[in-house]
């Protein structure tokens, strides 16, 4: 066998392990601390009163880890691009010290939300949508499995901002690894199925610029709207956030401060 090959398999299973180890810490984490441990205490705040079957939840992780594996596999081929020089930006980031280090994270955060806005749009677009989303629909109702299930052309569309965002904008070395973290952390509770999110007094989201899990929880059950995976301006600015959005969530949300508004100043959102 020649040497380069168990390099490149040794590169490959380096990449997989994080992935595979925050993928399952966070959607097997997520799934019996909602799903099973708080579940009586949460049902308020459940968005839906189905669950889905434990055999969709099996081939969602099936599914999850084809993803994982295709992110391991261009994981390797970013390797070999950094060693080649093909990012000097990083190089050059590695010296504009902590301050630099975590503005790079707040913009790697946000060009991730606006990479997926545009993506999730144009996979909607009937022509592509069979080839690459149908599989993240098939679960209508999600769960913290469906993070990762997509169809190959969708794995790739999402891990494809790993590989242009570092050649148009200096990340230093290691902070992509937060951004994804982040990624995945957030990802597992949209499709949690619990709304976790607490309410202002007038029952909205506390932090309305974030998506919570009943705004993407509206994505899977009516697709035309709601694109947006961590903020919500970008379906705010282009008209694309669920009309029904605040009411819907003020129906589930946790409201520390206050009663419930009025049903008629929901039906006037």
């Amino acid at each position: 066998m020649p040497p380069i090959l168990p390099n490149i398999l040794e590169m490959w299973f380096r990449e997989m392990e994080p992935t595979l180890t925050r993928y399952l810490i966070f959607a097997v984490g997520v799934w019996f601390l909602l799903w099973v441990v708080l579940r009586p205490l949460l049902a308020p705040r459940k968005i839906r009163e189905e669950t889905p079957p434990a055999r969709q939840l099996a081939t969602e992780l099936l599914y999850s880890i084809r993803s994982m594996a295709i992110f391991a596999t261009v994981g390797v081929a970013l390797t070999l691009m950094y060693r080649a020089g093909l990012y000097p930006l990083a190089h050059v980031a590695n010296d504009w010290g902590p301050v630099w280090y975590a503005v790079s994270l707040f913009a790697g955060i946000a060009g991730l939300d606006a990479w997926f806005y545009w993506s999730h749009r144009l996979m909607h677009d009937p022509r592509l949508f069979r080839r690459f989303h149908r599989r993240h629909h098939r679960s209508h109702n999600p769960s913290p499995f469906t993070a990762y299930s997509f169809d190959v052309g969708e794995a790739l569309v999402l891990i494809g901002f790993v590989v242009v965002w570092p050649w148009v904008f200096p990340m230093p070395d290691g902070s992509m690894q937060w951004v994804m973290l982040y990624q995945i952390v957030t990802n597992t509770l949209l499709h949690s199925g619990y709304e976790l999110m607490p309410a202002r007094r007038d029952g909205r989201p506390m932090l309305d610029f974030i998506v919570t899990t009943t705004h993407h929880d509206l994505h899977h059950a009516q697709a035309g709207w709601n694109y947006g995976a961590w903020f919500t301006w970008w379906d705010r600015w282009f008209g694309t956030e669920h009309p029904e959005y605040h009411a819907r969530y003020a129906a589930k949300a946790w409201r520390p401060f206050g009663a419930a508004p009025a049903p008629q100043t929901l039906a006037a959102e």
